[in-house]
């Protein structure tokens, strides 16, 4: 693996590379189908109030947390009540569970959720892992819930018993398991007896344990490393983009020189994007154009080719916004201070080469624009202080929501959990509730685009650089890799197999 998680609880679930390893121990109550459609998976179906404002949902019987304890609509209780505790999840409070009024045990296999309004989001929510199920044991005695590990119980095909931080993952079987969503390539137990983990930053790491025999797969390989992988009859290369909102610098317009507009849109055109994605990625990244990542249903086609890459616009935003002289550097400058942006890069959720992406974007807008962009890759402590103290003037983000909306919400909505441009429009806002309340999905898609072009093309709120992909390299002898349906990232190692 790429990137080492934060942590091992669902409900904490950030990084999108982790999904994987949450889905070894870890289910949620329904699922998505490769046509996006949600289906039952330790749920068997539900109801839907005619007002949009009770979801009833049938549980299945049978299923055991790996500690014993059964999974009933107790459980699910437990872990939707340990959700809305102030402190314990608040991004996913403020946004999937927002409108959530209670949850009620019907009978020992059926809960109903009411809502204070319709919110069509709630139904992703039980398809996240967000809304995981953890055993209320574990809730209840784990040593570091929020953290995670080895006692956190789950109904998942793996039981996680070891895992050595900076190092590796070991999960080992879990031999009752027998509940397996319909998209999955089988019943019963995996196939694996065990599988590990380890954690390989450098990508040129990874893909020399591969073909060197010391792991049979790996995720995450950049352009740069395909051609080892494409070249050898002995391993299979795949591919998929995720979902969600597509990876973007987001402008903090709360402050100098970002709240003004002509300087937000000064920054877009000082990029050309295609030429910093191609001397980065090769011809294999996906460029965006929108918030929005092009494989979600919510996507706005129509911002393609609006914005970006042209120099002489940029330069004459740059001198109408008044910097207009430069210094002996080539910077521009007004009333002595230097046009200076900084983005602070958390190195746990940086992938993809995304620091050198930052390198590539530097060195554009210094030539194009005379922009300072000043890039710092820290430890995840140092990235939020930045953040909490509003020291930074760009933020990078993706997310692989299977629901581009729940990303919106949080990136966008005035109180979203990571709002950094810290925007506060009245019209944004009332879009994204629009959007979190319709179920037509033509109504839906519309309020979106709306949305999208309001952020992205009226008010510059950021600039879209790609759609993140996953890559998956294997031997030939390993078998069922897939990748999550909807959401595009790699799949749990239940399917996988091991042959001659």
């Amino acid at each position: 693996m790429e990137t080492e998680p934060i942590t091992l609880n669902p409900h904490q679930y950030a990084q999108a590379k982790t999904r994987l390893l949450v889905w070894n121990t870890f289910e949620s109550l329904l699922s998505y189908d490769k046509d996006g459609r949600l289906v039952p998976w330790l749920a068997t179906g539900w109801q839907t109030a005619p007002d949009g404002r009770t979801y009833t949902v049938a549980l299945r019987d049978g299923v055991t947390f790996s500690d014993g304890t059964p999974f009933d609509a107790t459980a699910v209780k437990a872990n939707v009540d340990k959700l809305r505790e102030p402190g314990y999840a608040p991004a996913v409070a403020a946004v999937q569970l927002r409108n959530l009024k209670s949850v009620e045990v019907v009978d020992p296999h059926t809960v109903r959720l009411t809502l204070t309004a319709p919110d069509v989001l709630v139904l992703d929510f039980l398809a996240s892992p967000q809304g995981a199920q953890v055993s209320p044991k574990s809730l209840r005695e784990a040593k570091n819930l929020k953290a995670g590990g080895t006692d956190l119980a789950g109904t998942g095909p793996f039981v996680l018993d070891r895992y050595v931080p900076g190092q590796e993952l070991h999960y080992t079987r879990n031999p009752g398991y027998d509940w397996a969503p319909p998209t999955a390539g089988h019943t019963g137990p995996a196939y694996l007896d065990g599988i590990t983990y380890r954690f390989l930053k450098e990508s040129a790491v990874r893909v020399g344990a591969l073909t060197s025999g010391q792991v049979q797969l790996v995720e995450g390989v950049p352009a740069t490393d395909q051609p080892l992988v494409s070249a050898n009859r002995n391993l299979r290369l795949t591919r998929a983009l995720n979902s969600g909102s597509a990876y973007s610098y987001y402008f903090n317009t709360s402050h100098a020189p970002f709240d003004d507009l002509r300087v937000r849109r000064a920054f877009r055109e000082a990029v050309d994007v295609d030429t910093v994605l191609r001397a980065v990625y090769r011809d294999t990244a996906t460029r965006a154009w929108s918030v929005v990542s092009p494989s979600s249903p919510l996507y706005d086609k129509r911002l393609r080719g609006s914005y970006g890459g042209d120099a002489a616009k940029a330069n004459a935003l740059l001198d109408e916004a008044g910097w207009r002289q430069r210094d002996t550097d080539g910077y521009r400058v007004k009333d002595g201070r230097r046009l200076t942006v900084r983005l602070v890069q958390s190195a746990p959720y940086v992938r993809d080469r995304r620091d050198v992406l930052a390198q590539a974007v530097q060195a554009a807008v210094k030539q194009s624009a005379g922009i300072d962009l000043k890039v710092s890759l820290v430890d995840q402590g140092t990235a939020q202080r930045a953040l909490d103290t509003n020291q930074y003037e760009v933020f990078d983000n993706s997310r692989a929501d299977t629901d581009a909306g729940a990303a919106l919400n949080l990136l966008l909505h005035t109180r979203g959990a990571i709002n950094r441009t810290k925007v506060d429009d009245p019209r944004v806002d009332r879009l994204l509730d629009d959007g979190q309340a319709t179920a037509d999905p033509a109504k839906r898609a519309a309020v979106y685009a709306e949305l999208q072009q309001r952020v992205v093309g009226e008010q510059a709120l950021l600039l879209p650089l790609y759609a993140p992909a996953d890559q998956i390299a294997a031997s030939v002898t390993v078998g069922g890799v897939r990748f999550e349906p909807t959401a595009g990232v790699p799949a749990s190692a239940y399917d996988l197999w091991i042959g001659n």
